[in-house]
Protein backbone atom coordinates (compact mmCIF):
# COMPACT_ATOMS: atom_id res chain seq x y z
CA UNK A 1 0.00 0.00 0.00
CA UNK A 2 1.25 3.17 -0.77
CA UNK A 3 1.87 6.39 1.29
CA UNK A 4 -0.81 8.30 -1.08
CA UNK A 5 -3.16 5.55 -0.32
CA UNK A 6 -2.76 5.75 3.16
CA UNK A 7 -3.26 9.28 3.54
CA UNK A 8 -6.39 9.24 1.04
CA UNK A 9 -7.97 6.19 3.27
CA UNK A 10 -6.78 8.29 6.27
CA UNK A 11 -8.29 11.15 5.50
CA UNK A 12 -11.76 9.80 4.01
CA UNK A 13 -12.11 7.75 7.49
CA UNK A 14 -11.84 11.18 9.31
CA UNK A 15 -14.02 12.78 7.16
CA UNK A 16 -16.86 9.72 7.90
CA UNK A 17 -16.39 10.19 11.29
CA UNK A 18 -16.65 14.06 11.19
CA UNK A 19 -20.10 14.33 8.55
CA UNK A 20 -21.37 10.80 10.87
CA UNK A 21 -22.41 12.84 13.66
CA UNK A 22 -24.96 15.24 11.96
CA UNK A 23 -27.95 14.52 12.98
CA UNK A 24 -29.54 13.81 9.26
CA UNK A 25 -26.81 11.36 8.11
CA UNK A 26 -26.02 9.79 11.02
CA UNK A 27 -26.91 6.11 10.56
CA UNK A 28 -26.84 4.41 13.85
CA UNK A 29 -22.79 4.91 14.14
CA UNK A 30 -22.24 2.63 11.33
CA UNK A 31 -21.06 5.75 9.05
CA UNK A 32 -18.56 6.47 12.09
CA UNK A 33 -17.53 2.81 12.98
CA UNK A 34 -16.31 2.56 8.83
CA UNK A 35 -14.35 5.39 9.38
CA UNK A 36 -12.70 5.04 12.58
CA UNK A 37 -11.79 1.47 11.05
CA UNK A 38 -10.21 3.08 7.91
CA UNK A 39 -8.17 5.41 10.35
CA UNK A 40 -6.92 3.09 12.35
CA UNK A 41 -5.62 1.00 9.11
CA UNK A 42 -3.89 4.62 7.75
CA UNK A 43 -2.40 5.24 10.97
CA UNK A 44 -1.10 1.36 11.29
CA UNK A 45 0.56 1.79 7.65
CA UNK A 46 1.51 5.46 8.57
CA UNK A 47 3.59 3.68 11.64
CA UNK A 48 5.01 1.25 9.30
CA UNK A 49 6.08 3.68 6.80
CA UNK A 50 7.94 6.26 9.32
CA UNK A 51 9.11 3.61 11.49
CA UNK A 52 7.37 4.85 14.74
CA UNK A 53 5.03 1.79 16.22
CA UNK A 54 4.22 4.63 18.54
CA UNK A 55 1.83 6.04 16.02
CA UNK A 56 -0.32 2.75 15.70
CA UNK A 57 0.12 1.33 19.10
CA UNK A 58 -0.55 4.95 20.93
CA UNK A 59 -3.76 4.82 18.87
CA UNK A 60 -5.17 1.01 19.39
CA UNK A 61 -4.73 1.59 23.41
CA UNK A 62 -6.59 4.98 22.99
CA UNK A 63 -9.52 2.66 21.24
CA UNK A 64 -8.75 -0.05 23.91
CA UNK A 65 -9.60 2.53 26.50
CA UNK A 66 -12.86 3.86 24.88
CA UNK A 67 -14.42 0.27 24.34
CA UNK A 68 -13.38 -0.79 28.21
CA UNK A 69 -14.80 2.32 29.46
CA UNK A 70 -18.09 2.11 27.23
CA UNK A 71 -18.66 -1.82 28.44
CA UNK A 72 -17.98 -0.28 31.83
CA UNK A 73 -20.77 2.69 31.64
CA UNK A 74 -23.04 0.28 29.97
CA UNK A 75 -22.63 -2.64 32.74
CA UNK A 76 -23.03 0.28 35.46
CA UNK A 77 -26.45 1.41 34.08
CA UNK A 78 -27.43 -2.19 33.40
CA UNK A 79 -27.01 -3.21 36.69
CA UNK A 80 -28.16 0.27 38.52
CA UNK A 81 -31.91 -0.64 35.95
CA UNK A 82 -31.24 -3.85 38.07
CA UNK A 83 -30.98 -3.16 41.35
CA UNK A 84 -33.45 0.03 41.67
CA UNK A 85 -36.46 -0.60 38.99
CA UNK A 86 -38.20 -3.31 41.10
CA UNK A 87 -38.34 -1.19 44.29
CA UNK A 88 -39.56 2.09 42.16
CA UNK A 89 -42.11 0.11 40.65
CA UNK A 90 -43.04 -1.02 44.08
CA UNK A 91 -43.31 2.75 44.96
CA UNK A 92 -45.57 3.58 42.13
CA UNK A 93 -47.27 0.62 41.82
CA UNK A 94 -48.33 -0.31 45.79
CA UNK A 95 -50.72 -2.85 44.92
CA UNK A 96 -48.38 -4.66 42.63
CA UNK A 97 -47.54 -8.31 43.15
CA UNK A 98 -44.54 -8.79 41.90
CA UNK A 99 -45.87 -10.60 38.52
CA UNK A 100 -44.76 -7.89 35.76
CA UNK A 101 -47.67 -9.11 33.52
CA UNK A 102 -50.07 -7.72 35.75
CA UNK A 103 -48.45 -4.00 35.73
CA UNK A 104 -50.37 -3.42 32.46
CA UNK A 105 -53.71 -3.90 35.01
CA UNK A 106 -52.48 -1.28 37.32
CA UNK A 107 -52.86 2.14 37.96
CA UNK A 108 -49.72 3.78 39.15
CA UNK A 109 -49.27 6.31 42.39
CA UNK A 110 -47.76 9.06 41.00
CA UNK A 111 -47.89 10.67 44.90
CA UNK A 112 -45.91 7.97 45.89
CA UNK A 113 -42.78 9.29 44.37
CA UNK A 114 -40.22 10.65 46.11
CA UNK A 115 -36.38 11.93 45.39
CA UNK A 116 -35.45 8.83 47.57
CA UNK A 117 -37.17 6.55 45.08
CA UNK A 118 -35.39 7.53 42.26
CA UNK A 119 -32.41 8.32 43.51
CA UNK A 120 -30.44 5.20 42.94
CA UNK A 121 -31.39 4.88 39.37
CA UNK A 122 -30.11 8.20 39.27
CA UNK A 123 -26.83 7.41 41.15
CA UNK A 124 -25.97 4.45 39.18
CA UNK A 125 -26.56 6.96 35.58
CA UNK A 126 -23.75 9.32 37.31
CA UNK A 127 -21.51 7.04 38.24
CA UNK A 128 -21.97 5.12 34.19
CA UNK A 129 -21.24 9.00 33.13
CA UNK A 130 -18.54 9.45 35.10
CA UNK A 131 -16.72 6.36 34.33
CA UNK A 132 -17.33 7.29 30.71
CA UNK A 133 -15.67 10.70 30.82
CA UNK A 134 -12.99 9.63 32.90
CA UNK A 135 -12.05 6.67 30.03
CA UNK A 136 -12.77 9.25 27.69
CA UNK A 137 -9.97 11.54 28.31
CA UNK A 138 -7.45 8.49 29.06
CA UNK A 139 -8.50 7.51 25.54
CA UNK A 140 -8.25 11.22 24.13
CA UNK A 141 -4.60 11.15 25.84
CA UNK A 142 -3.10 7.62 24.08
CA UNK A 143 -4.68 9.09 20.38
CA UNK A 144 -3.20 12.43 20.74
CA UNK A 145 0.25 10.66 21.83
CA UNK A 146 -0.06 8.75 18.44
CA UNK A 147 -1.11 12.11 16.43
CA UNK A 148 2.03 13.98 18.10
CA UNK A 149 3.90 11.39 16.90
CA UNK A 150 2.43 11.29 13.65
CA UNK A 151 2.99 15.09 13.55
CA UNK A 152 6.77 14.99 14.29
CA UNK A 153 7.39 12.26 11.49
CA UNK A 154 5.17 14.04 8.57
CA UNK A 155 5.85 17.36 9.30
CA UNK A 156 2.01 18.01 9.40
CA UNK A 157 1.65 20.08 12.55
CA UNK A 158 -2.64 19.83 12.24
CA UNK A 159 -2.34 16.25 13.46
CA UNK A 160 -0.96 17.65 16.79
CA UNK A 161 -3.46 20.37 16.85
CA UNK A 162 -6.24 17.68 15.81
CA UNK A 163 -5.09 15.42 18.78
CA UNK A 164 -4.96 18.38 21.42
CA UNK A 165 -8.34 19.85 20.46
CA UNK A 166 -9.68 15.75 20.77
CA UNK A 167 -8.26 15.90 24.21
CA UNK A 168 -9.80 19.36 24.79
CA UNK A 169 -13.21 18.16 23.94
CA UNK A 170 -13.23 15.28 26.29
CA UNK A 171 -12.39 16.76 29.56
CA UNK A 172 -14.48 19.54 28.58
CA UNK A 173 -17.25 16.89 27.76
CA UNK A 174 -19.01 18.29 30.96
CA UNK A 175 -20.00 20.84 29.11
CA UNK A 176 -21.43 18.55 26.68
CA UNK A 177 -22.12 20.90 24.03
CA UNK A 178 -18.66 22.83 23.74
CA UNK A 179 -16.96 18.73 24.51
CA UNK A 180 -18.71 17.50 21.43
CA UNK A 181 -17.90 20.16 18.99
CA UNK A 182 -14.73 20.42 19.72
CA UNK A 183 -14.07 16.59 19.01
CA UNK A 184 -16.40 17.25 16.40
CA UNK A 185 -13.76 19.83 14.68
CA UNK A 186 -10.73 17.83 15.50
CA UNK A 187 -11.77 15.13 13.01
CA UNK A 188 -12.21 17.75 10.91
CA UNK A 189 -9.09 18.87 11.23
CA UNK A 190 -7.77 14.95 11.18
CA UNK A 191 -8.69 14.66 7.78
CA UNK A 192 -7.22 17.65 6.72
CA UNK A 193 -3.80 16.66 8.32
CA UNK A 194 -4.03 13.50 6.46
CA UNK A 195 -4.27 15.04 3.05
CA UNK A 196 -1.54 17.27 3.80
CA UNK A 197 1.01 14.14 3.99
CA UNK A 198 3.63 14.40 1.67
CA UNK A 199 6.30 10.78 1.06
CA UNK A 200 9.50 11.81 2.68
CA UNK A 201 12.50 12.91 0.27
CA UNK A 202 14.58 9.75 -0.61
CA UNK A 203 12.42 6.89 0.87
CA UNK A 204 10.67 4.45 -0.52
CA UNK A 205 6.95 5.60 -1.10
CA UNK A 206 5.26 2.47 -0.71
CA UNK A 207 4.11 1.39 3.18
CA UNK A 208 5.13 -2.20 4.09
CA UNK A 209 1.78 -4.30 4.77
Amino acid sequence: MTIETSKTIGGVGAILMFIGIIPVISTYGIIELVGLILVMVALYNLASYYNERGIFNNALYGLIAGIVGGVIAAGAIILSVLTSLTDFLYTIYPNWNGDWTALSGLTPDPSNISLEAILPFVAGVFAALLVLWVFAIIATFFVRRSLISASAKSGVSLFSTAGLLMLIGAVLIIAFGLGLLLIWISALLLAIAFFQIKPQQGTSASVPT
